[in-house]
């Protein structure tokens, strides 16, 4: 059994490989993403404040991470991120700003994250790529399989407000959000 929600000591740091660097300021494209509950989610027409996290992939408790997975700089930490984003939910709520996940992994796998940690808000699904390749979000391949670096937006009303890029520890992150909404 995997353990997925506490971070091994001595993660290799992520670096700013200036992945992000075009973001800020930028109009959200018109993207339709299917979310875990159900709904067509847009985050360019939300009419509030949106935190969106973007992480590489979610693992399962039954299921051993990809080979080399630690050694990647920002890979490991997604379940302690979105547990953090979960229990300071409420806090951002009350700021008037909503959260939303974003991977490439399909809605069914995504889904069963939501229900087995419990999280208050829905993750995003970008399976075909097209929210990650029309912002040209940083990615990387393990497995075949190309997975967006860790890094969160702040949007409002369609425009990226601020961008958090590389995010260190993860499970610290929402903390850290939390503070940023509060002083802006």
């Amino acid at each position: 059994m995997v353990n997925l929600v506490s971070l091994p000591e001595n993660l290799p740091v992520p670096t700013d490989d200036g992945g992000c660097s075009h973001l800020a300021g930028m109009k959200l494209p018109s993207i339709y993403l299917p979310s875990t509950s159900g709904q067509l989610v847009d985050c360019s027409g939300l009419n509030q404040r949106v935190v969106l996290y973007c992480y590489p992939m979610t693992g399962r408790p039954d299921v051993s991470l990809p080979e080399g997975w630690d050694d990647i700089p920002g890979a490991r930490g997604c379940t302690p991120e979105a547990c953090g984003f979960r229990d300071h939910y409420q806090e951002v709520k009350t700021l008037g700003t909503e959260i939303y996940g974003l991977s490439t992994q399909k809605t069914a796998y995504q889904q069963e994250t939501v229900a087995r940690l419990h999280l208050p808000y829905a993750l995003l699904s970008d399976a075909d790529y097209s929210f990650t390749k029309a912002l040209k979000l940083p990615v990387f391949e393990v497995d075949s399989v190309v997975l967006i670096k860790r890094l969160t937006l702040i949007v409002m009303q369609g425009v990226i407000e601020h961008v958090f890029y590389p995010v260190f520890p993860p499970d610290k992150h929402a903390a850290e959000v939390l503070t940023w909404l509060r002083s802006h």
